[in-house]
């Protein structure tokens, strides 16, 4: 039964198409993607580096910590990420009853620039976290002074402080902010 708009074709037919729809698929050329990191404190095209740098940057890897076999986490190291998710969770928990916005809940200050490529997923991130917090942007003149003060040379930074106003960590990207916050989520 044929319907508006469709024609019977033989397998043949069909056959033919697909090949000639497989040659055309052969001639199909894209453009070169630009690849842009980080070399020697700037971002920069990876096809200008040089050939040594270019082979540090096709060896690279990118580290975590808990995925590592050659590292192991000393008792002093992971001792000092309890210390610090336990100064979160009771910033948490103390004011599960106040609302949203009061000073006695734990907080962080994001600081951004606008140019920055790092900043955009640490934003997104830090916006879904239940905890009060501003952005500061470090183009400005105010919040330059601002970093400057608070010993802030990179962004993004994200400094987290507890109820009582201490900075008790820093995060520098999606994955740090997860190792920090996560484990607080986990108690709530």
């Amino acid at each position: 039964m044929e319907t508006a708009g469709t024609t019977k074709r033989t397998l043949a037919e069909i056959d033919a198409e697909i090949d000639a729809t497989k040659q055309a698929l052969k001639n199909v050329h894209g453009s070169e993607t630009e690849v842009y990191a980080r070399i020697v404190g700037y971002y920069r095209a990876v096809r200008n580096w040089n050939k040594g740098k270019r082979e540090e940057y096709d060896h690279r890897k990118m580290f975590s910590l808990a995925e590592s076999t050659e590292y192991t986490i000393s008792e002093a190291d992971s001792a000092c990420e309890c210390a610090k998710a336990e100064r979160i969770a009771p910033a948490a928990e103390e004011n599960s009853g106040e609302t949203e916005g009061q000073s006695g809940n734990a907080r962080y200050e994001f600081f951004a620039r606008r140019t920055c490529p790092n900043c955009p997923p640490v934003k997104a991130y830090i916006e879904n976290v239940q905890m009060d917090g501003r952005t500061i942007d470090v183009d400005s003149e105010s919040g330059l002074a601002e970093a400057a003060r608070k010993g802030v040379f990179a962004a993004p930074t994200v400094i987290l402080y507890n109820s009582n106003g201490t900075e008790i960590a820093r995060g520098h990207n999606v994955e740090e902010l997860t190792a920090l916050l996560e484990p607080v989520a986990a108690e709530a």
